[in-house]
């Protein structure tokens, strides 16, 4: 489930004032995860990792064609620095080619290590969260400190619990395989609306999935733009509703929301605006599995940037989205400024092979650092491909 990161932030930056309410504690389920030769945090970072379920077993939840087969829909990790002056979640789309390592049951034995490329998400079909989380900190040494999972029905029931969330259609969309239709412009949406939105994947962006994280990152920041900035959090009666809708069958290994007030209590500083969406460098260009992408080399800077609780480098602002921005979009980077085609983005005027490099990579040094809140962010023709608006 996509807007799972809400929890993660929005929802941790209001636990705290309303400690009392531990009723919400019985809403938590805690699986058993086990996992072996884990990264250490060198650092007072947390990394948050947020993973979704694709499946169907909720009210109102089966709004397209698939039957869901306990994948995870969408996976996010999210990063608060040590000072909390900073933050940023990192998706990883569900169809990126890896080598899938070792994981583990709730019993210790071992489900073994896949033969050949798989796709990033079904790690979470063969193992739960242990298995997603052990792929995660073996493939790029990023120790993970905590877990949330939920699915569509949570979603569902947090943009209800905001009185909805305003997103941007830049065109209509008329998905007749996964029977989602959304009329263009920007609107308030409710939750079953919204869940749309987050989920299709036809007639638009050339259901290329990369993409359809981007207009998802913007859906959460939307989200947590509104939790933030709308007066939610000084209202006990709503943010009672939604702590209640983001909590119920909550899988996590916060043993209680008390825990999560701690994490909430240290964010206080941090605004829409200080808090990045990016997406894992990727390019369609790969024949390890059948309709996926690849990561790119400049991942491994990423990854890098995360354990030495740095913030992003204009590399990676350049292909990021910002919380605070408005779902009409900002005017980015202009088209021809001499930034390189981003990453896996199709060129829009030929069938030609994506470009292997991330924009701003030939120009940002790998080493540069970019304060909380620098200019950055997916130029124009970035987001139409996307399907945003700009």
């Amino acid at each position: 489930m996509i807007v799972s990161s809400l929890l993660a932030l929005g929802l941790l930056t209001g636990v705290g004032v309303v400690l009392a309410y531990q009723s919400w504690n019985g809403n938590l389920e805690h699986p058993l995860v086990i996992g072996k030769n884990r990264p250490r945090n060198k650092t007072k970072a947390i990394n948050i990792l947020v993973m979704g379920t694709d499946t169907r077993d909720c009210a109102g939840c089966r709004l397209d064609s698939e039957a869901g087969g306990g994948l995870s829909d969408t996976t996010i990790l999210f990063h608060l620095s040590a000072d909390r002056t900073f933050a940023y979640g990192i998706s990883i789309p569900r169809d990126t080619a890896v080598m899938r390592p070792a994981c583990y049951r709730a019993d210790g034995s071992e489900i073994p290590a896949a033969t050949t490329y798989q796709k990033w998400n079904e790690a979470y079909q063969v193992g739960g969260p242990g298995c997603t989380r052990q792929q995660l900190e073996q493939l790029t040494g990023v120790p993970v400190d905590r877990f949330v999972v939920v699915d569509f029905g949570q979603f569902k029931d947090m943009v209800n619990a905001l009185d909805g969330v305003e997103i941007c259609v830049p065109q209509d969309i008329d998905d007749t395989i996964g029977n989602i239709h959304l009329e263009a412009g920007t609107r308030e949406v409710d939750g079953a609306e919204a869940l749309a939105y987050a989920r299709v994947r036809h007639g638009i962006s050339g259901g290329i999935d990369p993409y359809r994280t981007r207009r998802q990152q913007a859906l959460i920041g939307a989200m947590i733009d509104k939790a933030l900035t709308a007066g939610m959090l000084a209202r006990p009666d709503k943010l009672a509703g939604f702590i209640s809708a983001a909590t119920t069958k909550l899988q996590t290994d916060f043993t209680s929301v008390a825990a999560m007030a701690k994490v909430a209590a240290s964010l206080q500083g941090i605004d829409s605006n200080d808090i990045k969406f990016i997406t894992t460098p990727w390019t369609l260009d790969t024949d390890k599995v059948s309709g996926g992408v690849e990561w790119l080399p400049s991942v491994e800077r990423l990854w890098q940037l995360v354990i030495d609780d740095k913030p992003l480098t204009k590399e990676f602002l350049d292909q990021s989205l910002s919380a605070g921005e408005p779902p009409s979009g900002t005017s980015g980077p202009a088209s021809g400024s001499g930034s390189e085609t981003p990453s896996g983005k199709p060129s829009s005027t030929s069938s030609s092979t994506p470009s292997s490099t991330p924009s701003g990579s030939a120009s940002a040094s790998p080493g540069g650092t970019a304060t909380p809140g620098s200019p950055g962010g997916l130029s124009d023709d970035d987001r139409a491909a996307a399907g945003l608006c700009s």
